[in-house]
């Protein structure tokens, strides 16, 4: 089932034995502190691995002005941009040396495809992630709420567990990662 962002939360509050919220501006304590700190936790936990869910590529869009030093061409990130994986030329997404500076792709290619990680809406998150997330919410909304540290240190232990579980799931949806061009495998041959 699909969670929404208030799902999510009040997920979160239940676990640490606080009321649920109707909304982020609902005017209680718990409404406050969720509003403060699930977009942030979000974006957070979203970027610390590269989710299957959460990873695109994408052409980018080359700037008209060149960037001061260094690199040649500068690109525009994606809107939804959260955290760099690799930059390649037109049909491959790796490769190519690159710095991001200012929300901007510098390289010396003259065309960049970007794997990214995005920003994706809570109802494309998967089961496991959602349960990574609200671990997550509840370890962070627990000191301002609860006032306890021995709780939010058992939480934070928690929510550890939680995004482990998640990451290895999510590490089963893809091909396993090769050697490719290390010379101990071509003297196996």
């Amino acid at each position: 089932m699909a969670l929404t962002s208030m799902q999510l939360v009040n997920r979160a509050l239940v676990k640490i034995a606080a009321a649920p919220i109707d909304g982020f501006e609902d005017g209680s304590t718990e409404s406050l502190v969720a509003a403060t700190l699930y977009a942030s936790t979000r974006d957070a936990l979203i970027s610390a691995h590269p989710w299957s869910f959460a990873t695109a590529q994408r052409r980018l869009n080359r700037l008209v002005g060149r960037p001061v030093a260094d690199f040649d061409y500068a690109y525009q990130l994606p809107a939804d941009f959260l955290r760099a994986l690799s930059a390649g030329l037109s049909n491959d997404g790796r490769g190519l040396d690159y710095r991001i500076v200012e929300r901007r792709l510098h390289t010396n290619a003259e065309e960049v495809t970007l794997s990214y990680i995005f920003r994706p809406m809570e109802p494309a998150f998967p089961p496991f992630f959602d349960e990574a997330l609200i671990a997550r919410l509840s370890a962070e909304f627990c000191l301002p709420i609860t006032e306890s540290t021995t709780r939010t240190e058992a939480l934070n232990k928690l929510a550890e567990n939680a995004f482990r579980r998640a990451r290895i799931i999510d590490a089963q949806q893809d091909t396993p990662v090769r050697f490719e061009g290390f010379s101990l495998t071509g003297v196996r041959n």
